[in-house]
């Protein structure tokens, strides 16, 4: 049980590293916010905010059918780099 508890607790702290992890670029190769919006309007997102978060963009949406939706992007490429949908 100790080891169980000792594991979620390593898995906890360790989450926001490895988010980071995913955009390890300086600030100074970063696209603009606007950027990343303009490829996510032309995708069919309606964007709603767009923040840094860990070292990523993360962009806060929804779709034509007014399905919410999140992703989280590499400031540098503005590839997608983990996303999570809400249908409520």
């Amino acid at each position: 049980m100790k080891g169980l508890i000792l594991t979620a607790l390593a898995l906890t702290v360790a989450g926001p590293a490895f988010a980071g992890d995913r955009c390890d670029v300086p600030t100074n190769e970063w696209q603009p916010r606007e950027a990343l919006q303009k490829k996510l309007e032309g995708e069919g997102w309606k964007v709603r905010s767009i923040k840094t978060e860990n070292g990523c963009y993360e962009a806060k949406a929804v779709d034509a059918n007014g399905k919410r939706l999140e992703g989280v992007f590499n400031p540098k490429t503005l590839e997608s780099v983990g996303a999570d949908s809400d249908d409520g």
